[in-house]
């Protein structure tokens, strides 16, 4: 086995490695917050004492650290 291709081996584990443990969870809103009833989580963003839910149906929910719904708020034109 020469140098190179010892090199390449490596190479390949390490792109398979790194998509491995790369590649995105589905997307789950944590326990803590009370979702509205048929709501569906397509995205989470968390902030310092906040948390925001983008939900399938084109809302955005914008939730206190206590995991309290504070404001929905209806996307237009999707």
């Amino acid at each position: 086995m020469t140098v190179l291709t010892g090199v390449m081996i490596l190479g390949v584990i390490v792109v398979v490695g790194l998509l491995v443990t790369r590649f995105p969870a589905p997307v789950t809103a944590p326990d803590a917050l009370q979702l509205p009833d048929g709501a569906v989580v397509q995205a989470v963003t968390q902030g310092h004492g906040w948390w925001i839910v983008v939900t399938e149906d084109a809302r955005v929910l914008f939730f206190g650290s206590d995991g309290v719904l504070r404001q929905e708020v209806p996307l237009t034109g999707q």
